[in-house]
């Protein structure tokens, strides 16, 4: 977050979708190969998303960013397309109720405001003044679910 915050000129809600955008892109690299140097990796790629967003912004395009939940969705729904089988249905409605699950695992409080910031996109101060807590608390709890959920789901492909 602080490398961010110093290059974005304190935007604070660039930094944290910086910052997670870094951490998704990582967990998903060491996925698929074992990362030598870690701390150079994240710099890495922290550094490229940084120049990516700053190119963005000069062109006027949009952020690129996609929410986690619409590039899960995105998929799906190609898959989808390319192979409606009633088998394919139930699989996917077995990985929609195991997801439930794995969010019922968390605290509630934790899986309210997980819901919240990701499904609902409200804005983590709106969160924060609703629970009466620290934006900074709504950030580990945020943090804390999709470490879950990486670490249930982060190497399985999905139906």
């Amino acid at each position: 977050m602080k490398f961010f915050l110093r290059r974005t000129n304190g935007d604070y809600a660039l930094a944290q979708d910086l910052t997670q955008e870094t951490l998704l892109r990582v967990l998903s690299a060491q996925q698929v190969h074992q990362i030598e140097q870690p701390e150079s990796y994240v710099f890495t790629v922290a550094t490229n998303l940084l120049r990516d967003q700053k190119r963005r912004q000069a062109s006027g395009a949009p952020r690129a960013f996609v929410p986690i939940e619409d590039a899960i969705a995105n998929e799906l729904e190609q898959q989808l397309v390319e192979d409606l089988s009633p088998e394919r249905v139930l699989l996917i409605e077995d990985s929609l109720e195991e997801v439930r699950r794995t969010l019922d695992e968390l605290g509630e409080r934790t899986r309210d405001i997980f819901v919240l910031f990701r499904l609902e996109r409200m804005k983590q101060k709106d969160i924060a003044a609703l629970y009466g807590i620290a934006q900074s608390t709504v950030e580990k709890h945020v943090m804390r679910a999709t470490m879950h959920l990486a670490a249930r789901y982060g190497g399985r492909r999905r139906p």
